[in-house]
């Protein structure tokens, strides 16, 4: 979990593969109205994200049935964390990838083929709400993606670094 820019999808789809489990980003869950209003600039509401929470609510309990998984999600607040925990409790582990400012501002200055612009990281960074709890990863540029997956898998509890 993360703001847009802190490598949710390239951390997740290599912990994915480190951890032998599929790997799901929460991006492609998302409704043609949300990526269009975030295409146009403009932040999503609670209530936009409500449906999209909810749909992966669902699917974390059905791939966590199956076997587990790795799911790239922004998750900015405790309330949109418990949604995704769900009723069951699911026994999810969040990591919480964490950046300056300066450095997610850069990396979303240099994508031009995703819809969440540089623009609108001063809104999620406003809407976040750091969790204490879970593995924290403070990012920075001298570190590979690889490096940072072996940060998480080092930190990981006995059962989730299990593989299949």
């Amino acid at each position: 979990m993360g703001v847009s820019g802190s490598g949710k999808t390239t951390i997740g789809e290599l912990l994915a593969q480190q951890l032998g489990r599929p790997f799901y980003d929460g991006d492609d869950y998302h409704s043609a109205a949300n990526v269009a209003k975030m295409a146009a600039g403009n932040p999503l509401t609670d209530a936009d994200r409500h449906d999209w929470l909810a749909t992966l609510a669902a699917h974390l309990g059905e791939w966590e049935a199956a076997g587990g998984a790795v799911l790239a999600c922004s998750a900015l607040k405790e309330t949109y964390r418990q949604t995704l925990q769900g009723g069951e409790q699911l026994p999810l582990t969040w990591v919480f990838l964490d950046g300056s400012h300066e450095l997610l501002e850069k990396r979303l200055e240099g994508r031009h083929d995703h819809y969440m612009k540089a623009s609108m990281l001063d809104s999620q960074l406003a809407t976040l709400e750091k969790p204490t709890y879970g593995i924290h990863i403070e990012l920075t540029n001298s570190e590979t993606p690889e490096q940072v997956v072996a940060r998480i898998v080092a930190q990981l509890p006995a059962r989730a670094s299990q593989t299949h």
